[in-house]
């Protein structure tokens, strides 16, 4: 039998082949010609509305144009605080005006001239408090940085980024496993439908598609490169500005974004400051302001006359009645008692027929009135022995408040069995609170401290004294707590700062103002311009419960932030 392959001319075979062969090899030989394996294609660039910024000494203004309308940015310059009740006016290309006042803060003036491109100077008059300053600002207008039409076009530009990609990746892999494994695939099919007695026609049109494709990808492959961005360049801006991060590590952030972020900061100076050593310190009561109840005797417990037990946190009275216990009485106490009023009656009993007699022979002088005096007397206290005797069954002990404040502990159950000496209820007066801190240091100073809780609240502290008696290896420092919060509660932990004798020049910043960075370095952001915060690493030591020393980093004279810090630490 014949082979279908026969029918077919060996020229047009050996052409094809070669087509193809020449087809791959010159389309990878171009591509890696007009590519470098070590660069990356930029990436596109983020558009920013045309804006323009002027600072003096005591504010700093941001002008930012889009879609034909000025919006107008004032704060001041230290501490980045918005200016809300200014009268701004404005000298621009196409006449003076006087900017509307926004509810968000800022300030807007119509400027139709900013949609068009080119460079436009605007001079702004603010006035405050009866006085004005000048700001001069130049704002440049890019061409097609006019909003325009953004849907096919982005996705056009997107769709050829993409395409470039794939290419580049076909470009990069090694050529020669992929031209015989692309031609061996190609010639198997066309020679599965000859020998299928399919006929020569789909065949040839098999080789045909792929030499023409082949060939295609070869010439797209010789163009010069075109980087994906430079299609994405041309999209239109953004509605709004984004903050981000620079490639020089800085954050640009929009004035409006620093609104909402509520970004403040302040301006650093050098001076004196104290060490501070930190300890670890807990909240107690002040002794001469809580008290301990306990019972004296073991007993049953009760409730008082108002027949409910103070509950935690209710307020109590120096001398009210908490409790009552009832000591019980045991089976041979009952025995000895009942012997003992027996006794007592017996006397009793004597002693009144005595006083009796006394009585009627008194009036008659045959016996002295002392001896019935001493009669009585007897009488007297044998009845009260005996009244003392029958209540110690009937009456309980009471459990008063030794001080007044807030039932800060109970243990009291109806029924409950209390132990001599077993604390029943605690009370504590919350404006009367201290710290007592453990210091490792003997040389700690007894001047007075903060103390600073988990959530960052501060604590005012004035020293009260120190041990003498090492506990633990360290020596115990109370100090009284300035203006408690009510929230404040015994056996919370705190850090206490204590300050040293030492001192050392450096610079003070709230806490807030320092934040961790990816590396673990401690970082501030210095306010570099009206929207630019650049990280410095800095060397901190504690100086106080809100504040910190800054040693080494950054000098006087920046304006570093204080508020807002961890979320510029956030943006990427």
């Amino acid at each position: 039998m014949k082979s279908p392959l026969a029918a077919i001319p060996g020229a047009a075979i050996l052409t094809l082949f070669l087509a193809l062969v020449l087809a791959l090899g010159s389309g990878f030989a171009r591509a890696h010609e007009g590519h470098s394996h070590g660069d990356e294609a930029p990436a596109a660039p983020v558009a920013t509305a045309p804006r323009g910024a002027s600072s003096s000494s005591a504010l700093e203004l941001v002008a930012v144009a889009r879609n034909g309308a000025l919006t107008v940015f004032i704060d001041r310059h230290d501490t980045n605080e918005p200016v809300t009740d200014a009268v701004v006016r404005a000298e621009m290309p196409d006449g003076a005006a006087t900017a509307e006042a926004m509810p968000d803060g800022s300030y807007r003036l119509d400027a139709h001239w900013s949609e068009r491109p080119g460079e436009h100077e605007v001079l702004f008059e603010v006035a405050r408090g009866g006085e004005s300053e000048i700001f001069p600002v130049t704002l440049t207008v890019e061409a097609g940085a006019a909003p325009g039409p953004a849907g096919g076009f982005a996705a056009w530009s997107a769709g050829l980024a993409v395409a470039h990609d794939f290419r580049r990746h076909i470009a990069e892999a090694d050529p020669l496993p992929l031209l015989i494994g692309g031609s061996g695939f190609v010639l198997g099919i066309a020679a599965t439908l000859l020998m299928r007695g399919r006929g020569r026609g789909p065949a040839l049109a098999v080789l045909v598609t792929a030499t023409v494709l082949l060939a295609g990808n070869a010439a797209l492959g010789a163009e010069t490169p075109t980087p994906p961005g430079a299609f994405l360049a041309a999209a239109p801006a953004p509605s709004q500005d984004l903050a981000r991060r620079m490639a020089d590590g800085s954050v640009f952030v929009p004035k409006p974004t620093q609104r909402v972020l509520t970004v403040r900061t302040l301006v650093t100076a050098s001076d004196m400051l104290g060490r501070t050593s930190e300890l670890p310190g807990r909240i107690i009561a002040d002794p001469n302001g809580s008290g301990v109840v306990q019972s004296s005797v073991g007993g049953r417990l009760s409730p008082p006359p108002s027949g409910l037990f103070p509950r935690l946190g209710s307020r109590v009275e120096k001398g009210e009645v908490l409790a009552y216990v009832t000591p019980p009485v045991q089976a041979v106490d009952m025995s000895d008692m009942r012997q003992r009023q027996g006794e007592l009656d017996q006397q009793i009993a004597i002693v009144e027929r005595r006083v009796e007699r006394f009585r009627k022979l008194a009036p008659g002088g045959a016996v002295s009135l002392v001896q019935l005096d001493e009669a009585q007397a007897e009488l007297k206290g044998l009845t009260d022995r005996r009244t003392a005797l029958d209540n110690i069954r009937l009456q309980p002990e009471a459990l008063t408040a030794p001080v007044s404040g807030v039932i800060a502990e109970a243990n009291a159950v109806a029924g409950q069995m209390a132990s001599p000496g077993v604390q029943v209820f605690q009370i504590v007066d919350p404006a009367r609170l201290w710290v007592e801190a453990l210091s490792f240091n003997a040389r700690v100073g007894t001047r007075d401290a903060t103390a600073r809780l988990a959530d960052g609240q501060v604590l005012r502290l004035r020293y009260m004294g120190a041990g003498l008696a090492d506990r633990s290896q360290a020596v115990p420092i109370q100090f009284a707590v300035e203006n408690p919060p009510s929230e404040l509660r015994t056996g919370q932990f705190v850090t206490v700062l204590a300050t040293t004798e030492a001192s050392q020049q450096g610079l003070a910043l709230p806490r807030t103002s320092v934040v961790r960075g990816s590396n673990g370095q401690s970082i501030v952001y210095e306010h570099t311009a009206p929207e630019q915060f650049q990280p410095r690493q800095v060397q901190v030591e504690p100086l106080d419960a809100a504040r910190v020393l800054v040693v080494f980093g950054i000098g006087p004279g920046k304006r570093v932030v204080t508020q807002g810090a961890e979320l510029l630490n956030q943006i990427r």
